[in-house]
């Protein structure tokens, strides 16, 4: 055995654990009903996926693998010991690390694609210590029975041994198994769709393996298929023509004629222009909502600012306001100062007279002693005359 084997081989032995825990998650998920694939709309453009259950969490490993998967035909032939067969029940139950459980699966992997994938996914998975061998058919075989393929036989080799879940590839495997081919690979089960698979004259190719009871069903990948692959590009030929011939494919290479090159290149100039409009468009809608979005902060202010102008002009101007106080306050001071001071209305009564000076007449006048209190008895007295006394007598 070569050293690329053996390390694959060391790899596979190591994971068996995780495998074995990640196979019983999908079969939990299986039988409660769930999905394990997220399934394509067969009706959407391009491919667009439908949002399936998603699987569960997984024990967190490292795969590692360095190395493509070895061809059958560069591996040392295996010892001289006989070949036995391993039942259902054996490789279920486990087999020993030196004697993994041969699984064979076989196809054309033409644009190879996630539904090739998980489906040698589940051929490794089938039992806790698989040895997945994978065979692929030549390109003279496929054309023959299937049909002409998008990529060559080598490219298709090469594409199945990097893919991770496969230890062994077959160049040129038969359409039809063989006991022969069979024997001298060491394989214990063949696994494909249980689907019949009718060609080559038959109407099912793996049913003298289901009848020897070799035989271990997968699940087909609803929605992904190369045919599917295909129809999306002839679909959409056009599109991926005009895409190569601007990422610099000549037109002989496209196999392309003059007059549709020229038609391609005119509707690239065509779409740039309306790209280039709808691009003036949009910046056209973002700066009218800019300047709407301006204006309203504008007007905005304009009203904060026209409200607090009209307060205070009514503040000012207004029946009640500033401006009418202090005209009123200097016309009262104005009219005050121009006009002459008037006697008061009413002259103030004898009792609120001050009292004027008194004096003698000098006629009446004459030395005695000074005046005692007046007295209702004596028998002379004095006049006093005021002022106010002469005041009356003049009128």
């Amino acid at each position: 055995m070569t050293g690329k084997q053996s390390c694959r081989s060391n790899v596979t032995c190591t994971l068996t654990t995780p495998f074995q825990m990640f196979q019983s998650l999908m079969e939990a998920q299986s039988s409660s009903g769930l999905l394990l694939s997220r399934k394509r709309r067969r009706d959407g453009s391009n491919g667009e996926t439908e949002e399936g259950e998603r699987l569960g969490k997984i024990p967190r490993c490292t795969v590692g693998l360095k190395h493509p998967a070895p061809f059958a035909d560069e591996l040392e032939p295996a010892d001289g010991t006989p070949y036995e067969r391993v039942n259902m029940e054996e490789a279920k139950r486990g087999t020993p690390p030196d004697r993994p459980v041969r699984v064979y699966a076989d196809g054309i992997f033409d644009v190879f694609h996630s539904g090739h994938a998980r489906a040698l996914m589940q051929a490794k998975c089938l039992f806790p210590n698989t040895h997945l061998i994978v065979g692929v058919c030549s390109d003279d075989l496929t054309h023959k029975y299937k049909g002409f393929t998008v990529m060559n036989e080598d490219e298709r080799y090469a594409a199945i041994r990097h893919c991770r879940y496969v230890d062994e590839v077959v160049r040129n495997a038969p359409w039809t198994l063989t006991p022969e081919f069979l024997a001298k690979h060491r394989i214990d089960f063949v696994a494909h769709d249980d689907i019949p698979y009718s060609s080559a004259g038959s109407d099912d190719v793996y049913k003298h393996i289901k009848e020897a009871g070799m035989f271990a069903p997968t699940q087909r990948t609803e929605g992904i298929s190369t045919s599917d692959i295909i129809t999306r590009i002839v679909r959409d030929y056009d599109v991926y023509v005009r895409r190569n011939l601007q990422r610099g494919y000549t037109a002989k290479e496209l196999n392309v004629s003059f007059i549709n090159e020229k038609k391609y290149h005119l509707q690239e100039r065509v779409d740039k222009v309306k790209r280039k409009v709808r691009d003036v468009e949009e910046k056209s809608k973002e700066f009218v909502q800019k300047v709407e979005e301006k204006s309203i902060d504008l007007i905005q202010k304009w009203e904060e600012k026209s409200r607090e102008f009209i307060g205070n002009f009514l503040q000012m101007f207004g029946p009640e306001g500033a401006l009418k106080h202090m005209l009123k306050e200097g016309k009262g001071r104005m009219l005050q100062a121009i006009s002459p001071r008037q006697s008061p209305n009413s002259s103030p009564t004898r009792e609120e007279r001050s009292p004027s000076p008194t004096f003698r007449l000098p006629f009446f006048t004459k030395t005695s002693p000074p005046p005692s209190p007046p007295s209702h008895h004596s028998g002379a007295r004095g006049y006093l005359i005021s002022d106010d006394d002469d005041e009356d007598d003049e009128n």
